[in-house]
């Protein structure tokens, strides 16, 4: 092997090594009890614990609210002295489970606390701290950018497999689950799409 071709082959796994090591080191924990992200790709039935959250309502625009609520609750947490954990939660609306071209609505963005025990000292008039109580969903796994038609696409993964497995019924509006930065490069980013359901 010539020396230029054993540098650009160090080169690249150089390069490999900082990307994974910037990855490792921007995903903040997961809350208490939170089953590891879906594999890309993969749909499966997880179970989650309770979990105390924070969050906003984001009027309009299905496609940028999660961005948009992230400033208000990284004050939130910045204020209250709480530890950034992910995912980043965006609660969309029901309809945009018929409707895959719907894009005006209400979201609810949120940051999850690391555990129940979290308290704030002080909340802001735009955020709601809430419990969610313990659930089952069925989760479509993503790598890749965080575009709204990427969620869209997820929803019709779901509703495929919601229609191979009549066992099951929805039991609450889909999320997706936000797991990495912004500092994380698209294609290493990790999402969760996912409908809250039960057996009938």
């Amino acid at each position: 092997m010539k020396l230029s071709q054993g540098l650009a082959v160090l080169g690249v796994v150089l390069v490999g090594a900082m990307l994974f090591g910037a990855y490792s080191a921007a995903s903040a924990p997961l809350p208490e009890g939170f089953p590891e992200p879906t594999g890309d790709g993969k749909i499966e039935v997880k179970q989650y614990p309770a979990y105390r959250s924070a969050t906003v309502q984001v009027k309009g625009d299905l496609r940028s609210a999660s961005s948009r609520g992230f400033s208000p609750l990284f004050r939130h947490i910045s204020d209250n002295d709480i530890s950034m954990t992910a995912p980043v939660e965006a609660q969309y609306p029901a309809a945009t489970l018929q409707a895959d071209v719907l894009t005006q609505g209400d979201t609810a963005v949120s940051f999850l606390y690391r555990s129940l025990d979290i308290v704030p000292k002080e909340v802001e008039q735009d955020v709601d701290v809430e419990d969610t109580p313990p659930m089952t969903v069925v989760s479509f796994g993503v790598r890749g950018g965080y575009d709204y038609d990427i969620y869209t696409k997820g929803i019709e993964q779901l509703q495929g497999w919601l229609a191979a497995h009549p066992e099951y019924s929805v039991v609450g509006s889909p999320r997706r689950f936000f797991y990495d930065g912004p500092f994380i490069p698209d294609v290493l980013k990790r999402s969760d799409i996912q409908i809250p359901i039960q057996r009938k």
